[in-house]
């Protein structure tokens, strides 16, 4: 059977697709053919720190000449810092260009018929890649490189590679947001960076390769992915190969890889790295497990569910069992509150109620009622919470239950910083393919921390554990005093709290490598604690040449954070220059690669946007225009 795709309205001349000679069965299924056609990802992990490689591989199965955009998620903490196009046995490295630099030189070499590739990042966690000049029936490769740490959390390190990126929602008057159209809807959203998505009676070829080297340095205890049928491997006790099994190799929902390491504890952990540039570290820092014996102050609990379109299903419902769950774990000298928004938020009481039996079993059939649907109007939800006046008796926590789906992130995040006060923000993220940047900035900003519960999760065995943690006295006000190391650029530069089971990661610069103990000093409720590190670098301190990229990238985000309440002018440029002079992606700089040896013949052709599945567990009819 010959397939023709459908042609949708045309939004413009070169925004069309192309007649298709490929050779398609229909089974259960309509198959788009798509210049996409696989995407690799290879992950090698040393210590807490992950390399990842990932190829895509695009090939065009039309009978004219076409560019292809792609709109995909990495990370929100990748460093990514090498870019290659692979035209059969040709390997054009990209350059790091100014943003607006390399856009004008991908253009030029579009028009002129050079085959080239585009790399520019529209969110830290959402990127854009354009290749033109593929021609009928060739393939051309990408392969893109980055750096990030790992999260940690209750004896777990824990993977994660994103794969889709979940449609969402933009207030209205908003033209720099993240649109969700379907299929052949280019231009519907009005936003800036647009995502095409297959209907749900579609699909494409489009499939997943993913392999995670792991040298964890010690004994790997478990390994755990409720997310992705796994095959494992392992030729000793503390590393393994893990793959993703080729029965389940659709990209629609995050990969997200968990495995606890031998010993009880897990010491704090510092790498380093030394080039021409000078010397670069990270450092891991546990908190004391001690802190767990000690009695928790009364607390204010305030829990704000997304009730949007989003979540309706079964996000929400694991949403509403978390919150349910929380509810009961109360003491008899807490306060709550429940807040709920989608276009608009509503509230259990006008203010934190105590946590009687009574007012709890009241709280939970406000919840029980809850249904999703709408837009996601978090702000509503943010100004809810942490506007009315603050028990200054009572530690106030601020529980946000969302799949993040929005496309004003910063508008979100510079509410929280002009509101934010004593609070602290904890980030639930429900679904499958959740808006981590967001989740994770709002836990940083809010000196709290972020946890995930994906589609086969318990909610109820995360939420426990999450409040167990959190429920026992974190070491605030935490200072770093780093003996005689000279360390410089330290990021984050307001160090957050400690709460049990969840260590920070803390990064910067540094000269020389003589011994020392570094000091670490907070407050637990109304005591001073003391812990100590001893550094040896006589000993050969681990060392990884990714170092340097993540420390780069620490400080890139913290001065997007800042970008997002303080309209210094200055801070975009000095973004730029880091990003350029580490070769570095950033919403300011972008890589370039163009092979200059033969031209295409004719015009570049039609541009043909690669549409992706929605989420799983998010509905097409609720959350993509049409």
């Amino acid at each position: 059977m010959i397939a023709k795709p459908e042609r949708p309205q045309a939004v413009g001349p070169e925004y069309q697709t192309p007649g298709s000679g490929a050779m398609l069965a229909k089974i259960e299924e309509k198959e788009i053919p798509l210049p996409l056609k696989h995407t690799d990802v290879k992950g090698r992990i040393s210590g807490y720190i992950a390399t990842v490689e990932v190829t895509q591989q695009f090939e065009n199965p039309y009978s004219e000449k076409i560019e292809a955009v792609y709109v995909f998620p990495l990370p929100q903490s990748a460093a990514v810092n090498e870019f290659i196009m692979i035209i059969g046995e040709r390997k054009i490295r990209g350059i790091i260009r100014e943003r607006q630099e390399a856009e004008q030189i991908y253009k030029e070499a579009r028009r002129q018929g050079y085959v080239a590739s585009l790399l520019t990042q529209e969110r830290p966690n959402i990127f854009t890649q354009k290749v033109a000049n593929i021609e009928p029936g060739k393939a051309i490769n990408v392969n893109i490189k980055y750096f990030n740490t790992l999260a940690y959390a209750d004896g777990w390190y824990e993977f994660v590679f994103p794969m889709v990126v979940g449609p969402r929602f933009n207030p209205p008057g908003l033209t720099d947001g993240v649109g969700a159209v379907g299929r052949g809807n280019m231009g519907l959203s009005g936003q800036e960076t647009e995502v095409q998505y297959l209907r749900p009676e579609e699909r494409s070829g489009h499939d997943i390769a993913l392999a995670v080297d792991i040298d964890a340095g010690v004994e790997i205890e478990q390994i755990s992915c409720t997310t992705h049928a796994i095959q494992k491997s392992s030729d000793a006790p503390e590393r393994a190969l893990v793959q993703i099994s080729p029965l389940d190799t659709i990209p629609n929902k995050d990969f997200v890889l968990r495995y606890k390491v031998a010993g009880k504890t897990v010491k704090s952990a510092l790498v380093t790295h030394t080039d021409e540039r000078g010397g670069f570290f990270t450092l891991m820092l546990y908190p004391p497990d001690d802190l767990k014996t000690l009695q928790r102050a009364p607390m204010e609990m305030v829990f704000v569910l997304d009730c949007s379109g989003s979540m309706n299903g079964r996000p929400i419902a694991q949403a509403k069992d978390a919150v349910r769950r929380a509810l009961r774990k109360l003491g008899p000298d807490d306060t709550f509150q429940v807040i709920r928004f989608s276009q608009s938020a509503s509230q259990f009481g006008p203010q934190p109620v105590p946590a009687t039996a009574e007012n709890v079993r009241k709280a939970i059939a406000y919840v029980d009622a809850l249904q999703g649907s709408g837009g996601t109007m978090m702000i509503e939800g943010i100004k809810a919470a942490l506007e009315f006046p603050h028990d200054e008796r009572r530690f106030r926590l601020v529980s946000f239950l969302t799949d993040g789906y929005i496309g004003n992130e910063a508008e979100i995040l510079a509410a929280i910083h002009d509101r934010l006060g004593d609070s602290r923000i904890f980030s639930f993220g429900v679904g499958s393919s959740v808006n981590r940047y967001l989740l994770d900035r709002m836990a940083k900003l809010g000196k709290g921390a972020v946890a995930y519960i994906g589609p086969n999760d318990s909610s109820s065995e995360i939420v426990d554990l999450f409040y167990d943690r959190i429920s026992h006295p974190a070491l605030t006000d935490v200072t770093i005093d780093w003996g005689a190391l000279e360390v410089q650029d330290v990021y984050p530069s307001r160090i957050p709290d400690l709460f049990v089971g969840r260590p920070i990661v803390v990064t910067g610069r540094f000269t020389g490598r003589r011994d020392t103990t570094i000091r670490i000093e907070g407050r637990v409720g109304q005591y001073d604690r003391q812990l100590t590190l001893p550094v040896r670098f006589a000993d050969g301190s681990s060392t990884h040449p990714g170092v340097a990229c993540v420390w780069a990238r620490k400080k890139i985000e913290e001065l997007a954070a800042r970008a997002t309440y303080d309209s210094n002018p200055a801070l975009p440029k000095e973004i730029q220059h880091v990003a350029l002079q580490y070769s570095l992606m950033s919403a300011y700089t972008a890589f370039i690669a163009v092979d200059s040896t033969r031209q295409t013949a004719g015009d570049h052709g039609v541009t043909v946007a690669v549409p992706v599945p929605v989420p799983e567990g998010v509905h097409y009819d609720t959350t993509v225009q049409n």
